[in-house]
């Protein structure tokens, strides 16, 4: 039986974190540090992914979980609305779109299943208390 006391071990957190500091690349290395108004839309919201997720790991149940997850998936479509801007500009090549906005996708369905997987379980305490493998990266 696995459990986890740190929202660092959740996948989803690790997937958010990977996106956010791919935009940071992308906003020091590109045009976009240049587009003031873009680059500051999309490194909030690409962070904003990854806060909620923690912030709702440390609320006090499920419920609240589920709400900040939700957020953090609302967040997340920002990010792929952003990204579409930031191709349309041509700072980044059609490749690293469609490697981003992959990315982004797959964090989606996998915030999904999270959602899914805390409004079905029969705990709804402070921290987790049966496996959950499948949201957790094994060190």
């Amino acid at each position: 039986m696995s459990s986890i006391s740190d929202f660092k071990d959740l996948r989803v957190w690790q997937l958010a974190n990977e996106i956010c500091n791919t935009i940071l690349a992308i906003s020091k290395n590109t045009g976009l540090k240049n587009d003031f108004e873009l680059k500051s839309q999309i490194d909030r919201a690409s962070g904003s992914v990854a806060d909620n997720i923690a912030e709702g790991f440390d609320r006090d149940g499920n419920k609240e979980f589920v709400h900040f997850l939700t957020i953090a998936k609302g967040s997340n479509a920002e990010v792929r609305s952003q990204l579409e801007r930031i191709k349309q500009r041509e700072y980044i090549s059609l490749e690293e779109f469609y490697e981003l906005d992959n990315k982004t996708i797959s964090l989606s369905k996998q915030l999904t299943s999270f959602i899914n997987y805390l409004k079905s379980s029969a705990i709804k305490g402070t921290k987790f208390k049966e496996p959950i493998e499948e949201y957790i990266t094994k060190n």
